[in-house]
């Protein structure tokens, strides 16, 4: 039976020779992941299970990133927590202040998930790693800690949405602007419970950074996971680099799917999401004298070297708007150190914004630039929910690190072909 690659790496992790949509399976699992807020309580269903050790130490994730540095003292007991258990249980991947990053770029960067892994995390952003060809999703805390307990979860196999991004690339457009696009076409729930499989011309040009970009937001669409076959680009990014082997899964030629999309991205162009879902899209053509307060350049989204190279390019000999203030933040100490090395702190800094330690931080309103009433943000993040970075009444507009840049000189929601 001809199967996509999700459902190969669903068949091979299950002991099974395919799998089919709709399928429930109970498949073993390469990796699970939790951070500073989802930990403790998969901590605390871990310890009602009743068992003593972790399946593996090695591959049991805890990296705080959401509320680290600490906020207060609830965030501090949090932190605690999963600290006292990562020692208790001698796991090998534990990533503390200093040492962690933002977890859905630490991970890859690290070499702990890799090509045909099957990877759930206590977070709804794991999907990220379908840039790599691996399977991965959120799941609960109460899964992950059954899976922390005995190395294997239950699923539903999803069906499948194919999408093809072909063409040439408009220019300060990237894997964000596509990934929006996406999503204001076929909405927030567009692909709910099912694959989205990323394809196309435009894409196997793509370096990782803009893959990881457009798989972590399959969420936002809906999706169970996004993946993106591997190809020569992944097994550059992959090579030496990963702590395990990896192997390559790539879709039959006559592999099912509910559904083909095909885009030409010579027809798209910067996006915004405006409040308050992320399928609320326009093209920066069309977003009109939208004044902003703050510009948000990070997250698990949009916080890896190129993008802080491309905002460190468009702000360079620059100041930010007297009215805004910008908060960048690199996602891993790595990124942080090389984006130093090569000068984009600097020119970050000397503009006038303002550089903070990795953290998730603003992007779920947990600190470090939180909104007040009336205000509004431009930022490199995944949601645009009421209230996900502040107060209700704030707004939050979604977009790539050049237009956020570009907005921050400006004051407003622009593109940088207006400097």
């Amino acid at each position: 039976m001809p199967m996509n690659i999700t459902e190969k790496i669903f068949a091979e992790h299950a002991g099974l020779s395919e799998v089919k949509a709709g399928d429930l399976i109970s498949a073993k699992v390469d990796i699970t992941l939790a951070n500073d807020i989802t930990g403790p309580v998969a901590i605390k269903e871990f310890k009602k299970i009743g068992v003593d050790k972790v399946f593996d130490k090695s591959r049991v994730v805890f990296v705080p990133d959401h509320f680290v540095p600490n906020k207060d003292i609830k965030s501090a007991e949090q932190a605690k927590m999963i600290r006292d258990f990562a020692k208790e249980q001698e796991l090998e991947h534990y990533f503390d202040v200093g040492r962690m990053g933002i977890e859905h770029t630490l991970l890859p960067d690290k070499g702990i998930v890799g090509a045909g892994d099957l990877v759930i995390g206590a977070d709804s952003h794991t999907c990220t790693y379908g840039a790599l060809g691996a399977f991965s999703t959120g799941v609960g805390s109460t899964d992950l800690a059954c899976a922390m307990a005995s190395g294997e979860t239950w699923f539903k196999v999803p069906e499948a949405i194919k999408v093809e991004f072909n063409g040439k690339l408009n220019k300060w457009v990237g894997g964000k602007d596509l990934i929006l696009h996406l999503i204001g076409d076929i909405g927030v729930d567009g692909a709910l419970y099912k694959t989205l499989e990323i394809t196309g011309t435009a894409i196997s040009e793509m370096e990782m950074d803009g893959r990881f970009t457009i798989c972590n937001m399959a969420i936002e669409a809906g999706a169970k996971n996004g993946i993106i076959p591997p190809d020569q680009i992944t097994e550059n990014y992959l090579k030496g680099r990963t702590i395990r082997p990896y192997k390559f899964y790539s879709s039959d030629p006559d592999a099912n799917y509910t559904k083909v999309i095909k885009y030409d991205v010579a027809n798209i162009e910067p996006t915004v999401a405006f409040p308050h879902l992320p399928e609320n899209t326009r093209p920066i053509s069309q977003v009109g004298n939208v004044k902003i307060n703050q510009a948000v350049i990070g997250s698990c989204t949009n916080g890896r070297l190129s993008d802080l190279k491309i905002a460190a390019e468009i702000l360079k000999g620059r100041k930010v708007h007297k009215d805004v203030r910008l908060i960048v933040f690199p996602g891993t100490q790595d990124i942080y150190l090389k984006a130093i090395e090569l000068g984009y702190v600097q020119t970050i800094i000397e503009a006038q914004g303002a550089v903070s330690t990795p953290t998730c931080g603003p992007c779920l309103g947990g600190h470090a630039g939180i909104l007040a009433a009336g205000e509004r943000a431009i930022s490199t993040t995944n949601r645009n929910f009421v209230g996900r970075m502040g107060h209700v009444d704030s707004e939050v507009y979604l977009s790539n690190p050049a237009v956020a840049a570009a907005s921050a000189i400006l004051g407003r929601i622009a593109s940088p072909d207006e400097l």
